[in-house]
């Protein structure tokens, strides 16, 4: 019987260390004459394709095209005349600092009592490989940075984690405040192996059940990492959804394959946020968009004390007394285990493993004196500052070092081209104003005090003590 015809084959080529024959397709859909290897090969065979061009490849290495444009990453990264890589570093502060002045600088109303359940996706679609290693390893790599820079910056807040794996919920790790408890339920990758379907509908049932005893002073959030197009549900999702508006749990998505109406719905009507993802690095920044809190909205309340400003509930907290690792062993309430070190509630006194949390005898939210100051610096972040881009607006009394390191200001390598730096917010002169105490600092201090210390040295200076005359 003679070999049918390929019709939608422009060549075909046999990759093996054997000395085996193999047929090439011509570019007219032919086929053209046995060609053997020589016996000293070595897997690098030759193919005729249209236009008589020819190439080498090992199929095995580069399985999809799209691979061809990573081979050559380090020629993305550009050197200055001096070989030096100070350029690229300024250009990653600069689009850090745009991002910044887009920001609000004014006092806004967030919740800072957080409780965010986060839903993995755990089918078969996430052992693709079009983000490297593969979409599961990249996941669970960006899942363990996102859980500790979010207690970092959230530690009133708790999370837990549900995966979705075929076709049910799994519960991988319960609602805590502890990021290590956190951290080791997503550290054995061999129990959260990909397979199956996923439910997407089960998922948010599972994460809208844990957080249904939760206060109302507290925010409900669901993120969903979600790598597939479809979804094994057992109902109908849209009523889940429509649970999700009543329960007031804002629901976020972020998309590994596509955009899908369903989980653009979930994030329009519960006011949460969707994104897909376009690569690696732009995985990461939408995940990472959702450590800071959330913005309330005049409408999740029902009182108003004023024109666009909505009532505020007061609500108890107490500061626990801290025990020495030389105090008497005591049960805890949370374990019932016998240790020494721990906290004792100043309500009831019953002893506590950790902080915060709710105390399981009386009730009251216990917490410490820096946690609540490491939260306060959402509510009143430190304004961007003004970015210098003419020399003639310096005095001859302007300092020539920064306020904060005393370092001398550098210019900018990007100082030729000052059309393209007020677009990006990157100062040719490298130096950047504070708009209350009128400071000057350089771009390193500006990036740390923006994003670490989260208030401005310079304003918060004690003033000198008047002496007397």
């Amino acid at each position: 019987m003679p070999p049918r015809r390929a019709q939608d084959h422009n060549y075909m080529a046999v990759d093996s260390d054997s000395d085996d024959s193999f047929i090439v397709e011509d570019g007219d859909g032919d086929f053209g004459a046995d060609r053997t290897r020589g016996a000293k090969s070595k897997g690098k065979g030759k193919a005729v394709q249209k236009g008589k061009d020819k190439g080498k490849g090992k199929g095995k290495e580069q399985p999809y095209s799209w691979e061809a444009s990573y081979t050559r990453s380090w020629d993305a990264v550009q050197e200055d005349e001096g070989g030096s890589l100070q350029t690229a570093v300024e250009d990653l502060l600069a689009r850090g600092r745009r991002r910044r002045l887009l920001g609000p600088s004014t006092a806004i109303r967030r919740t800072i009592i957080r409780h965010l359940i986060l839903i993995l996706d755990l089918s078969a679609s996430m052992l693709d490989k079009d983000m490297r290693p593969s979409r599961f390893d990249l996941t669970l790599e960006y899942a363990r940075a996102f859980i500790t820079e979010w207690f970092d910056q959230n530690p009133l807040g708790q999370i837990g984690i549900v995966g979705m794996r075929a076709g049910l919920g799994e519960r991988v790790c319960d609602m805590s405040g502890n990021p290590q408890d956190v951290l080791k339920h997503i550290s054995d990758r061999v129990k959260l192996e990909p397979n199956g379907e996923p439910s997407l509908q089960n998922a948010i049932e599972m994460a809208r059940g844990s957080m249904s005893h939760l206060p109302s002073h507290s925010s409900r959030e669901v993120l969903v990492i979600f790598g597939s197009l479809t979804s094994c549900d057992p109902g109908n999702i849209h009523d889940t959804l429509d649970a999700c508006v009543k329960d007031r749990i804002r629901v976020s998505f972020v998309s590994l394959a596509a955009e899908m109406k369903i989980c653009r719905d979930f994030c329009v009507k519960t006011g949460g946020t969707f994104g897909v993802a376009l690569n690696e690095g732009h995985f990461k920044d939408l995940l990472f968009e959702g450590i800071p809190p959330p913005v309330q909205t005049g409408a999740a309340a029902t009182a108003k004390t004023g024109p666009g400003n909505p009532a505020a509930d007061l609500m108890q907290m107490g500061f626990p007394t801290r025990l020495p690792d030389t105090a008497p062993p005591a049960l805890c309430v949370c374990h019932s285990e016998l240790k020494t070190e721990g906290f004792l509630c100043p309500r009831c006194g019953a002893k506590l493993c950790d902080v915060p949390t709710d105390c399981d005898i009386c009730g009251l939210m216990i917490v410490s004196s820096s946690h609540l100051a490491r939260s306060y610096h959402h509510l009143f972040p430190v304004k961007p500052y003004e970015v210098f881009m003419d020399k003639s607006s310096l005095t001859i009394t302007s300092p020539s070092v920064c306020h904060a390191c005393a370092l001398p200001f550098r210019e900018s390598q990007q100082s030729k081209t000052p059309a393209t730096a007020p677009a990006e917010g990157l100062s040719p002169l490298g130096r950047y104003r504070c708009p209350d105490c009128g400071n000057d600092f350089c771009a390193d201090c500006d990036v740390f005090v923006h994003e670490v210390m989260h208030v401005c040295p310079s304003c918060h200076d004690p003033k000198p003590i008047p002496q007397p005359s």
